[in-house]
């Protein structure tokens, strides 16, 4: 997402928007001419500062919030200095002792794992982490357990790439004994052990389909089965978030109508995943500030986001959701390595 400005900006009008920009974030006030001077970093007076911040003001890279007061970067702004001024910031040892750590700890599952991820992210940047969860193309099947209970249901255990179970309880239309069941499994093992769930699914319908017309009623109770295993689990891409109540401290998102507008998409979900299912086309860190997001709730905000890989295939998108005053230097250094080590925990887990 590169900034449509032409090449035609100073060095020096750079450099001191550079400095106006890191000066704001900060210390969240509007910047003057004579902070800027007093600065040291470039050897210009209060006056000829002044004619260069009128400059990028007329550009729309900064902006006066009130009347004689210093300027903010704009959106425009914090673009221009995120595409050609910003110099991501080399992590701590301690950050990076923490996220290798972490991540690289056993957990019994992938969304434990991803739900540490996502604690980590908030922990470090103290905004809100979130993860998405490894698409289900991703998740190969490798055994399926039936089991049942009382009520015409039946419990489903799946065992899911090489170590992560999980347990669904499914409705049937009619009580199946330990014996059908048994050849229900049997047969789904036999079918689609080793095949990623999406594809299952798919092949599932079209099973159903021709065991319907061969009448074969035992094969039609092992399709039906798995469809209503696949079909009534929640395969649906998710995300797990973390530390929204983070952003409660922020003054730029204190207004109770943002805040609830905002706590409200991250409740419905659907907005965010939108925009996290653009980031999986795209390799490497990506940052979206303010209104580029195109999804009005985060007008106010900025998300830095990174795909993470298994298997050298992009399955899941990590991201920090903070005010568009964030320490982008910093932010962006926390969730790169944190998608790289995600994905080589995950990895390791195959």
């Amino acid at each position: 997402m590169q900034s449509s400005l032409p090449s035609i900006v100073s060095d020096r009008a750079r450099l001191l928007l550079k400095v106006l920009v890191e000066q704001y974030i900060r210390e969240g006030n509007p910047v003057g001419s004579r902070t800027l001077a007093r600065s040291g970093v470039v050897r210009l007076s209060a006056a000829s500062i002044r004619n260069v911040m009128a400059d990028l003001d007329e550009l729309g890279l900064v902006c006066s919030p009130h009347t004689s007061a210093g300027r903010i970067p704009t959106i425009r702004g914090y673009r221009f200095f995120i595409d050609t001024l910003l110099q991501p910031k080399e992590l701590t040892e301690r950050e990076s002792y923490l996220i290798r750590d972490q991540l690289l700890s056993r957990y019994g599952s992938d969304q434990e794992l991803i739900q540490s991820a996502s604690d980590l992210l908030s922990r470090l940047t103290r905004m809100a982490g979130v993860v998405t969860v490894p698409r289900r193309d991703y998740a190969a099947l490798r055994q399926i357990e039936f089991l049942p209970l009382s009520g015409g249901r039946v419990l489903a255990i799946l065992v899911i790439n090489q170590r992560e179970v999980e347990n669904r309880i499914i409705e049937t239309d009619r009580a199946y004994s330990a014996d059908e069941l048994q050849r229900a499994s049997n047969y789904l093992n036999a079918m689609f052990s080793g095949q990623d769930l999406v594809s299952v699914r798919e092949a599932l319908a079209r099973e159903v389909r021709d065991a319907r017309a061969e009448v074969n009623q035992s094969l039609l109770d092992a399709l039906s089965m798995g469809e209503l295993l696949f079909n009534g689990g929640s395969d649906a891409e998710d995300y797990v978030l973390a530390g929204e109540s983070n952003l409660l401290s922020f003054q730029e998102l204190s207004s109770v109508d943002k805040l609830r507008a905002l706590f409200r998409a991250f409740e419905q979900k659907k907005g965010l995943l939108r925009l996290f299912d653009q980031c999986l086309d795209a390799a490497g860190v990506q940052i979206f500030v303010g209104e580029e997001s195109g999804y009005q709730v985060l007008d106010d905000c900025s998300v830095v986001t990174a795909p993470y890989t298994v298997e050298g295939q992009i399955v899941g998108v990590i991201g920090v959701i903070g005010p568009t005053r964030m320490a982008y230097d910093r932010v962006v250094s926390i969730v790169d390595a944190t998608a790289h080590y995600l994905g080589v925990a995950l990895n390791s887990r195959n």
